[in-house]
């Protein structure tokens, strides 16, 4: 059984308006949108101010240590097409993306990628609202 996961109403609905948009070009593509629909099916839904500090949120900072690798990352969760100035950002919709949505500090994801399957732990989250008084 996957660990439960958490997600903002107000990404939820977005997320969801997003991939009611979208055709997929490619059989990646597609994969990787059905990925995230079952990600949303399984997501507990919060509102915004009662989501807690330590889960993945849209737009949250996320700093990610490879076990198999010890490399650590720091990325920003993004919308499609969307870039941060002076961030590195990962798409939800790439498999990484998705796999960190809704997760919480210390948890270990392991997500099928390319080239086998990812582990990778999440040391450190800061979500949009934390971004915003720092």
């Amino acid at each position: 059984m996957k660990d439960r996961i958490y997600i903002t109403k107000t990404d939820l609905e977005r997320l969801q308006h997003i991939l009611e948009g979208r055709t997929p070009a490619t059989q990646e593509e597609r994969n990787n949108i059905a990925r995230l629909e079952g990600e949303l099916d399984r997501a507990e839904v919060l509102s915004p101010d009662a989501a807690p500090s330590n889960v993945v949120t849209m737009h949250s900072d996320v700093r990610l240590k490879d076990l198999d690798t010890n490399e650590i990352k720091e990325y920003r969760l993004v919308f499609p097409g969307e870039r941060v100035s002076g961030a590195d950002c990962i798409s939800v919709l790439a498999p990484i993306g998705t796999a960190l949505l809704g997760y919480r500090t210390g948890s270990i994801i392991r997500w099928p990628v390319p080239k086998g399957i990812r582990r990778l732990q999440i040391l450190k989250i800061t979500q949009p609202s934390a971004l915003l008084t720092a």
